[in-house]
């Protein structure tokens, strides 16, 4: 059973000619795409000529690529194998777009791979470590179309001006949300180019997005792979159509492509996945689909404010000071409804599983002492969650 490094360090002698494109070659670049070429690779408002993975590994300043701390080592060592090998030593990368608003509240970043069999794979990055990019993440509950989503039609459709022939889309994370949402709404020249679209544990949509989109129209071309134990991609997941793989990892960090369980050019089935599993999957996406816009905007907007109480920028400073964090963050949620803190500390618990195991053991015991610090209203007694959540929609100024 191996990884997505293992894969390439063996695979890496085949050539695309004498074995095609497949899954693991898919998330190979999806990882890839995680790291930050900004100062190699051409962006999208010049027509410069590609640049090979050879010659950003061969640059001085390579390291730079790595500045972000999201699987750090593994990315290095993902990427050097990815450069000795015949499989993709001869990648070449262009149109790469980095962009971080958090005034839009977004985060997207996207780049396109020119292969060595002349296959084209336009390629999504997922949620970064920033705080701005896992609120983006909630966002995928509201009805109307995020910013980075309508970000990736954009980019969809200029790369398809650039290229000839048909194309490869994919992401991991939110990024395989995002392919799939700028192939189901691109025009329908370039949809009709599209060979294949990879969802590796991407969240869902919600049936407003799906109506508004062409998603009848793509299903045929999308492959969606889930993990046993995943969280991010049954969100707003109904459709049933996903592949489920095995991991190395325990809950949440099952997410991490590394740990991905791997057997020669695919990945290992999971056979299924556990019935109460399924049960909370199907609870949480029917309580998201019950509340408003307004309720939704209210439930984000207050989860943001406990998460930025903890006074972190991003999640690897909750691993970094989890205590102090873990102190802010309950601090701000003495305020809040039961219900809601509820919702809310179930989210944190994935949040910090990922961050940091120690910081996750210590949430568990602190929503215990919570409890009992704060006296919930009987049944009928005080005001409900929705009542809370439109108050709070009111006080945010939205509609």
């Amino acid at each position: 059973m191996e990884n997505i490094i293992d894969y390439v360090k063996k695979w890496g002698e085949y050539s695309l000619f004498e074995r095609p494109f497949n899954e693991v070659d898919s998330l190979v670049l999806c990882q890839l795409v995680y790291l930050h070429y900004g100062q190699f690779v051409p962006g999208l408002d010049r027509r410069s000529a590609p640049v090979s993975i050879r010659n950003i590994y061969e640059h001085p300043d390579r390291d730079r690529i790595l500045d972000d701390y999201w699987y750090r080592e593994n990315n290095l060592e993902l990427f050097t194998a990815a450069v000795m090998s015949k499989r993709f030593g001869s990648l070449k990368m262009n149109f790469y777009v980095d962009i971080i608003n958090e005034q839009e509240q977004a985060q997207f970043s996207a780049m396109t791979y020119l292969l060595e069999d002349q296959s084209v794979y336009i390629a999504y990055r997922g949620t970064d470590a920033t705080i701005v990019g896992w609120k983006e993440d909630l966002n995928l509950a509201f009805s109307k179309p995020l910013h980075s989503q309508s970000l990736a039609v954009e980019y969809m459709e200029r790369v398809a001006g650039f290229v000839a022939g048909d194309f490869y889309t994919g992401g991991h994370s939110k990024g395989g949300n995002l392919a799939v949402y700028a192939a189901m709404n691109c025009k329908t020249r370039t949809r009709e180019r599209i060979v294949q679209i990879f969802n590796n544990d991407g969240p869902g949509f919600r049936p407003e997005i799906r109506e508004q989109g062409h998603y009848p129209e793509i299903t045929g071309k999308m492959v969606k792979f889930i993990p046993r134990s995943s969280l991010v991609g049954m969100i707003l997941e109904d459709q049933k159509d996903y592949t489920l793989v095995e991991s190395r990892g325990v809950g949440m960090l099952q997410h991490n492509t590394y740990s991905w369980k791997i057997e020669e050019d695919h990945f290992i089935r999971a056979k299924n996945m556990a019935d109460g599993k399924m049960m909370r999957d199907a609870a949480l996406n029917e309580w998201i689909l019950s509340l408003t816009d307004e309720e939704v905007h209210a439930f984000v907007d207050t989860l943001y404010e406990v998460v930025s109480a903890s006074e972190a920028s991003n999640v690897f400073e909750f691993g970094a000071d989890w205590k102090k964090c873990l102190q802010n963050i309950f601090e701000a949620a003495k305020e809040i409804d039961e219900t809601t803190r509820k919702m809310i500390s179930k989210i944190l618990l994935a949040f910090f599983e990922i961050s940091s195991g120690r910081a996750a053991a210590e949430l568990k015991e602190k929503r215990k002492e919570l409890k009992k610090e704060i006296k919930v209203p009987a049944p009928g007694g005080g005001p409900s969650v929705l009542k809370h959540l439109k108050r709070r929609g009111k006080e945010s100024g939205t509609k």
